[in-house]
Order: C-alpha cells, then sequence, then structure tokens
C-alpha cells in the first residue's frame, strides 16, 4: 500500500532533504520540518539566509582541504602557526575538534576520508598526492596522523607512512589507551591492550 502524502510537494521535498543529513531519518526530518515551518520567522527564515550566504560564500581551501570563506583558509595564513608541524585528520570535524580542545597550534591536512577497499575508496579518492607533495615540498619537520583507531585508519596510516618513507621527517601519530577520567571496566578490549602497550613510566 502506497503512504499517503500528508503535506505539500515543498514541504514534502524538505522533509526529503532533511532526511538526508547524518543523524535524522524520516521521522526526524519530519519533526525537524515541522519545527522549522511552525518557528519561520525565528528559525526558517535565518536558516533559508544562512544556506544561501553559505553556497555563495564557503568553500575548499585549495592547500588544506578545510571549509572556510577565504582561499588559503585562516589556519593555512596565520603566521603564529607552528610552520614546520603538520596534522593530518580524516575530516573538518576532526579538524574542528582538535581546535576546540586547543591541544596544538600547528597546520593540518584534510585527507576527506580513509583507505576503504571495500566500499571502493582508494588513495586516488582521497586528498593523498596532495599530502605528499605538500609534505616534500615545505619540508616538515613533524608529521602527526591523528586519525581514527579503526582498521580503515591504521590501514590509512600505515600507507602514509610508506608514502613518506622517502623523506626526512618524523611521523608520530596520537596515543592510544585508556581516555581521562576512564573507568577499566568500561573499557573495551582493544583499548586495554593498545594502554598496556604504550604505558609509560609513573614519575
Amino acid at each position: 500500500m502506497a503512504q499517503k502524502t500528508v503535506a505539500g510537494p515543498e514541504i514534502e521535498r524538505l522533509i526529503q532533504l532533511l532526511a538526508k543529513l547524518p543523524g535524522l531519518g524520516p521521522r526526524s526530518a519530519r519533526r525537524a520540518a515541522l519545527h522549522l515551518i511552525k518557528k519561520k520567522e525565528q528559525l526558517l527564515v535565518p536558516l533559508a539566509d544562512a544556506m544561501g550566504v553559505a553556497v555563495n560564500e564557503i568553500g575548499v581551501c585549495s592547500i588544506c582541504g578545510t571549509v572556510d570563506t577565504s582561499d588559503p583558509c585562516t589556519i593555512c595564513s596565520d603566521p603564529r602557526r607552528e610552520q614546520d608541524v603538520l596534522v593530518v585528520v580524516e575530516d573538518v570535524a576532526d579538524l574542528w575538534a582538535l581546535e576546540r580542545a586547543g591541544a596544538v597550534n600547528a597546520r593540518y591536512h584534510v585527507l576527506g576520508g580513509t583507505l576503504s577497499p571495500l566500499d571502493g575508496i582508494g588513495p586516488d579518492d582521497l586528498n593523498l598526492t596532495s599530502l605528499v607533495d605538500r609534505c616534500a615540498a615545505e619540508g616538515f619537520s613533524e608529521i602527526i596522523l591523528a586519525i581514527s583507531a579503526t582498521v580503515e585508519g591504521q590501514t590509512t596510516a600505515h600507507y602514509i607512512m610508506d608514502q613518506l618513507s622517502h623523506l626526512d621527517v618524523q611521523v608520530t601519530r596520537l596515543a592510544h589507551g585508556v581516555p581521562v577520567g576512564g573507568e577499566l571496566d568500561y573499557l573495551d578490549e582493544g583499548t586495554l591492550a593498545q594502554a598496556l602497550k604504550a604505558r609509560t613510566r609513573f614519575d
């Protein structure tokens, strides 16, 4: 039995587009659309304006691959950054997370994902060639691989290390193990095993 359409085509299109967003299924999209429509002046109109600005003004940085309203982006053009340290991340969301943490003041390179042969994602589908070219040209002293500790993430990290092996550069990665405030009973076996392998002297 075909599902009945309960709203006009414009509203249905809004719902369908919202449903394509991560974390929003059809039901959540319908609730979000209804909320936006009810709060038209407070939410829907400003959102539409912001979307228009985003379409016209936001682009991808030609150097690092992040999104910004300028090219080069704000980070790449900031002279106060450590110019000889490069942090490699999977996605822009990871870059934002590191910036929020304020733990590093380096430059970045966004890969656009990880290698995943099962999903048909190979080296040519990521910003890997530009990474190698950039490392060769700019002479970084350290490359920090801030990549997820997944199978795909580690495969990507090993691929990058192989591609950079001919360069005189130190390649490091984020420590994996027990998070601050974490209780051992709630951690998975892989995290515990990695924490034990990466144990350090207690001073």
